[in-house]
């Protein structure tokens, strides 16, 4: 009798029959494409070198393994590390002074007045005015902004404005809720800058950038004190300007001219005066210093430049320096050339106001022989114009270096060297 195969045995025979196919399949793909790979003085390891998921699909039996080292970084990621690395240096700076204590009491005005009980009897009747007395005095805050660590011996740099009141004594709100107390070292003369000082060691603080590299449009980070009630407040946004100048007023301090200011779409309320305004890289490129009053997302911080030899000096002098020429002026624009007849279109016209001359008394710009009337064109041969005023070239010297200013004059131009002073 023949004997048929059962069913399991046509199963086994099957799965033997595949295996041995797929055996011939491998060597002969190997002997036609080997070649292939090697023929143009490539192996297979170099290939993967150029493609990195080709070498994943042959190493790795891991799916997930793929997965993880295939996924792109999300940028909410970055933010995310820059925020975790930069917030424990941000710090919030309260400023608190003693304040009256007033009470009210009311008192009779006619008391026992003769007259008026004559009027109106022995059980006339009482009148009651309130009357407002000072009861002694009580410590109370009386503002906060914010500020950020530049090293770790306890240096921190705020706007001017947080700490001006000399009467206030001022109060550093760590992270993690620790107070340490404060004291002002240098209150800049000229822009919206402080740096003050804690006492301990081992502080966490920021790396300060490069704010000529900043770009319109790359990602802004801004940590602050907001309102003056939420600690490192998260805003993030773009660079929308650079270049800007405004007249910022608010605290406790004159309205301040201020130039070359960054502006940046990223939320700037009240509080976060002082605080950092980052890069991606977790880099500090401005001090968050204004917020444009009646519009929405238009925010200004001091270039981070700015700052840099400031702060040389603070630590070198204990206090700001700034070099000093001493002239007055107004930037030469081509409508005010046409209007007054300028022979240039460029450059600073020396001029003096109600109050003040062109040109002060005893001035390295009067050593020098700079009259009013002159336009300085040039400093050391930099151009000097709307998007490079005259002050922001002075203060890229320092005080007893010599500079030479091209004037024109009388329909001439020449060179003048004078040697900067300190600002007094």
């Amino acid at each position: 009798m023949e004997h048929q195969p059962t069913t399991r045995q046509l199963i086994l025979f099957s799965v033997v029959l595949s295996f041995v196919v797929s055996i011939i399949g491998t060597i002969l793909s190997l002997s036609v494409f080997g070649p292939l790979l090697s023929s143009g003085g490539s192996d297979v390891s170099s290939v993967s070198a150029r493609h990195p998921t080709f070498l994943e699909k042959i190493t790795q039996t891991t799916p997930e393994k793929v997965k993880d080292d295939t996924s792109p970084v999300r940028p909410e990621d970055t933010v995310e590390k820059v925020v975790a690395d930069a917030s424990p240096a941000v710090v919030s700076v309260v400023a608190s002074k003693d304040v009256p204590v007033v009470e009210q009491y009311y008192v009779d005005p006619f008391g026992d007045d003769p007259l008026f009980k004559q009027f109106f009897g022995e059980n006339g009747p009482s009148f009651q005015i309130p009357q407002i007395r000072q009861k002694g005095t009580r410590k109370q805050d009386v503002s906060a902004g914010t500020g950020f660590f530049v090293s770790s011996d306890g240096l921190i740099i705020t706007n001017k404005h947080v700490v001006a009141d000399k009467d206030a004594q001022y109060t550093v709100l760590m992270n993690d809720g620790k107070k340490l107390p404060a004291k002002v070292l240098a209150r800049d003369p000229i822009q919206d800058l402080a740096v003050i000082l804690v006492t301990g060691s081992n502080f966490p603080s920021l790396h300060l950038g490069d704010s000529t590299q900043v770009k319109i449009g790359q990602t802004a980070i801004a940590i602050g004190n907001a309102l003056g009630e939420f600690r490192n407040t998260i805003s993030v946004g773009v660079i929308s300007g650079l270049q800007r100048s405004i007249v910022a007023h608010g605290g406790a301090s004159e309205p301040e001219s201020l130039q070359e200011l960054i502006q940046t779409d990223a939320a700037i309320n009240p509080g976060n005066s002082g605080g950092p305004l980052l890069n991606i890289h977790g880099e500090v490129i401005g001090i968050n210093t204004a917020v444009a009053s009646g519009a929405q997302s238009i925010g200004f911080a001091l270039p981070i430049n700015k700052v840099k030899r400031d702060l040389e000096n603070v630590k070198k002098f204990g206090r700001f320096i700034y070099p000093f020429l001493g002239v007055r002026y107004v930037m030469v624009t081509k409508e005010l050339a046409a209007k007054f007849g300028l022979k240039r279109d460029y450059g600073a016209l020396i001029g003096k106001s109600d109050a003040d001359a062109g040109v002060a008394s005893g001035s390295p710009a009067q050593i020098a022989g700079i009259k009013e009337g002159d336009i300085i064109l040039s400093l050391n041969n930099e151009r000097v114009d709307s998007d490079h005023v005259l002050s922001s070239l002075i203060q890229k010297h320092k005080v007893g270096e010599k500079i030479t200013l091209r004037i024109f004059r009388d329909d001439k131009e020449f060179d003048v060297k004078v040697k900067l002073e300190e600002r007094k």
